[in-house]
């Protein structure tokens, strides 16, 4: 398996693929792939009359999709994360949906041939959406080839992608219904889906290398450069697989309590230690800076504890806490508060 996830983004046309790969690419980061169908020279014609452009229009889609992938998806996840706005299977189920007879078994030949060349994604993100809303969507976007576009063809599409993923077991995949989910102009449910991808990568281990944790106390500091809330996500995920520690979220929320309750007790001995020290110092700053120097290992200690099961209720949730922190920080940036 690469170092890096490669991520395939699917759904009925107007679903807000593009859209997502987009959005993905600029947060994971990653580098993006998308597809090129407007140079399907036979696009509008089969959306004109798709009984006699059927074949053509499909065939130049399977060759350019083979094409596009098998070059681009090994050569970028050498070095980075990838992230399509399709996935080479769906050629298959267009095709299913647009031949028949001779022509769709020597379709089906071909594709065989070539979908054993490319790569399989380490995540499938499927977009769901009603009829209703697919319509809405294209219309918005109003691209000229669309504009023929037939809503019963649309239903047709959206029903075989509902199919096809119902059973689908080849990759991992995460489902996500759309219809009440503006990722596109909502901060919030643009955090929401960025947080649930990460989350998914997290629970198939291939978003990151672990941070490398070591015996001595001097390499630690080095784990938080570069690393984020997820990173930590991830890794006690592999933690709790590699060591078999209980993955609950009650149980976890009372060993959570009790680190509270042994950072409560860290924090009363600084206090006892800043009046001790104030009759000997007599300046309540110093005498309270060193009461916390004094008791910083053990707060340390328990801090660390306190982070750890925060971020395994975290993954027990399936929550992506870094983006439900900020989330929550931009709502209390906007507020008013009483003073």
């Amino acid at each position: 398996m690469s170092p890096h996830p490669y991520i395939a983004i699917e759904g009925a046309i107007g679903v807000g693929k593009t859209t997502l790969a987009r959005i993905l690419g600029e947060t994971l980061p990653a580098e993006v792939l998308l597809e090129v169908f407007e140079e399907n020279p036979f696009l509008s014609d089969f959306y004109a009359d798709r009984a006699r452009y059927a074949f053509q229009t499909q065939i130049f889609f399977l060759l350019s999709r083979y094409r596009q992938q098998h070059r681009v998806i090994r050569q970028t996840l050498g070095h980075g994360h990838l992230v399509s706005d399709y996935l080479f299977a769906k050629d298959w189920l267009f095709a299913h949906l647009n031949l028949v007879g001779d022509e769709l078994a020597m379709y089906e030949r071909v594709h065989a041939i070539l979908g054993e060349q490319v790569p399989t994604p380490d995540l499938i993100v499927y977009l769901k959406a009603s009829t209703d809303t697919l319509m809405q969507r294209i219309a918005f976007r109003d691209r000229a080839y669309e504009r023929q576009m037939e809503r019963a063809y649309i239903d047709d599409l959206r029903r075989a992608y509902e199919a096809f993923f119902v059973d689908y077991t080849t990759a991992p995949l995460l489902a996500l219904d759309t219809d009440h989910l503006d990722f596109v102009h909502d901060p919030a449910a643009r955090a929401e889906v960025v947080g649930r991808v990460k989350t998914a990568l997290r629970a198939n281990s291939v978003q990151l290398p672990l941070p490398e944790i070591g015996a001595d106390s001097e390499s630690v500091p080095a784990l938080g450069e570069g690393r984020r809330l997820p990173d930590f996500q991830r890794f006690h995920h592999a933690l709790d697989n590699e060591k078999g520690f209980v993955a609950d979220l009650f149980f976890n929320y009372i060993c959570l309590t009790e680190e509270i309750g042994e950072l409560g007790r860290a924090l009363a001995q600084a206090w006892i230690k800043t009046d001790r020290l104030l009759l000997q110092v007599g300046n309540r700053r110093e005498a309270r800076e060193r009461a916390l120097q004094a008791v910083s290992p053990n707060l340390q200690e328990e801090l660390a504890d306190a982070l750890a099961y925060l971020l395994k209720i975290a993954n027990d949730a399936g929550i992506d806490l870094e983006s439900a922190y900020l989330r929550k920080m931009g709502q209390n940036w906007q507020r008013t508060w009483d003073r």
